[in-house]
């Protein structure tokens, strides 16, 4: 139910916003605005103040805003000069644009005030990276804090606020083809040292859960400690209590959670687990013990378990920001943000990205539950990022889009007349079949993900 509720607050709110925009420039540019939707379908309530009727319809996902235009119907003389189609092609630009602008907006306010908010985020000190990684082959260790990173070349250093922010700013630069200067120190705040991750050898594509690993910043570094059990399991079966702290696993060293989790998970992946010989430390005694992981499908792959909780809770700060910090970072993430899935639209056109990267409303919905589970701060976060991602699909020059009118505008401009409209009702019809298709898409994929086949 919770989810449920994320969802439709986060469809609400998106779209009002987005409507509100067209409805606020109309009026200013003075078009008679006749109609203004949420949703398609039946009406289920409506209300009229002044000339404009206000409905919600039973499908929320969308809506629009009908003004008054000589191309869908009789206009009445005394009102031709407040139609749509009557005013200058600067102002139907401008009306048609200030959807998606007013979704980018609200994304710069959102992200603003997630920031002011405050969030409880990892602190960026590293687990141990995975083997043959980009962050493994430079070098890093576990236990290393990133304090600064820098774009190699440009002599410009910024703090690292969490493990968040560390991942965002490797995931970027990699997408971006620049390499990365990390200034790093040990987890007591001693032995500063840089490390180099030559992140532009990757030639990423995506960012994806594939991309991730190859940078290699993966968990926050977690003591090696045994937590809750599930009774019977493998775990209890073999003696471990909450609390242990794991030293070796046969002939390895137990520097932290992430490299015990990835020999628990490794020792199924090659048929039935052999046991694991465990030292560990409890109360001040060493002592031995054998452990017999599961072997489990998880997604399709064969991994080693013991049913318990393994690594301690890393240590957070709670990052927060004034007032004016928090807004340039809302404009930073915002346009992060936008030329990304501008990016990966491209790609994903021209096959340099999977079709899988596109997202439908279950997904949607998923994440909405998850983030206000999380609290206000990171449900506003999410909020951002789905605004983002809504304004920045509408400027795509697509028929039936704000940017295919966009680009009819831009023709008209061009070419000093309007579109036919024999052309436009066929470009529209494209369109449409278009905007099916990725909607279909996007589902499939949801679907899939739900299935575990992605």
């Amino acid at each position: 139910m919770n989810t449920l509720i994320a969802f439709l607050v986060t469809l609400g709110v998106l779209i009002v916003v987005h409507e509100w925009g067209h409805y606020r420039v109309a009026r200013a540019c003075g078009v008679k605005v006749l109609r203004f939707s949420i949703g398609f379908g039946k009406t289920i309530w409506t209300r009229r103040i002044g000339e404009t009727e206000w409905a919600v319809s039973l499908l929320p996902l969308g809506g629009y805003v009908r003004m008054l235009d000589e191309r869908e119907g009789p206009v009445a003389p005394h009102e031709l000069g407040r139609a749509f189609n009557r005013k200058s092609l600067r102002q139907r630009a401008a009306i048609v644009a200030a959807g998606p602008v007013a979704n980018l907006v609200l994304a710069v306010l959102l992200y603003a005030a997630s920031s002011w908010i405050g969030t409880q985020e990892p602190r960026a000190v590293l687990g141990t990276p995975p083997s043959g990684s980009v962050a493994a082959q430079a070098g890093l260790q576990a236990g290393d804090w990133a304090r600064r990173w820098s774009l190699e070349g440009s002599g410009e250093w910024q703090e690292v606020d969490s493990l968040i922010d560390l991942r965002w700013q490797a995931t970027r630069a990699a997408l971006d083809g620049h390499d990365l200067r990390l200034e790093l120190t040990r987890a007591d705040g001693g032995g500063r040292h840089e490390r180099l991750l030559p992140l532009a050898a990757l030639e990423a594509g995506e960012a994806d859960a594939a991309l991730a690993r190859r940078i290699g910043i993966g968990a926050a570094y977690a003591e090696p400690v045994i937590g809750e059990l599930v009774a019977a399991g493998p775990a209890e079966r073999a003696g471990l209590r909450p609390g242990d702290r794991v030293l070796r696993v046969d002939a390895q060293e137990i520097v932290d959670a992430a490299a015990l989790r990835a020999l628990i998970r490794e020792s199924g992946s090659r048929g039935e687990p052999a046991p694991q010989q465990w030292w560990i430390e409890r109360e001040g005694r060493r002592l031995e013990l054998t452990v017999q992981p599961a072997r489990v499908e998880e997604r399709g792959q064969a991994i080693g378990r013991i049913e318990a909780v393994v690594g301690a809770r890393p240590q957070t700060n709670l990052v927060r920001l004034d007032l004016v910090d928090g807004l340039l970072r809302g404009v930073e993430r915002t346009w992060d943000m936008a030329t990304m899935s501008l990016t990966m639209f491209g790609r994903m056109i021209t096959g340099d990205a999977s079709l899988k990267n596109l997202s439908g409303p279950l997904t949607i919905a998923d994440y909405a539950g998850q983030s206000a589970e999380l609290g206000l701060a990171y449900y506003l976060g999410f909020l951002a990022v789905v605004s983002v991602s809504l304004g920045v699909l509408n400027l795509l020059p697509l028929p039936m889009l704000d940017g295919g009118h966009l680009l009819y505008y831009l023709i008209e401009g061009a070419i000093g007349r309007p579109i036919p409209e024999v052309w436009i009702a066929r470009l529209q019809r494209g369109g449409l079949m278009v905007i099916l298709l990725m909607m279909s898409l996007a589902l499939y994929n949801d679907v899939a993900r739900y299935l575990g086949l992605h």
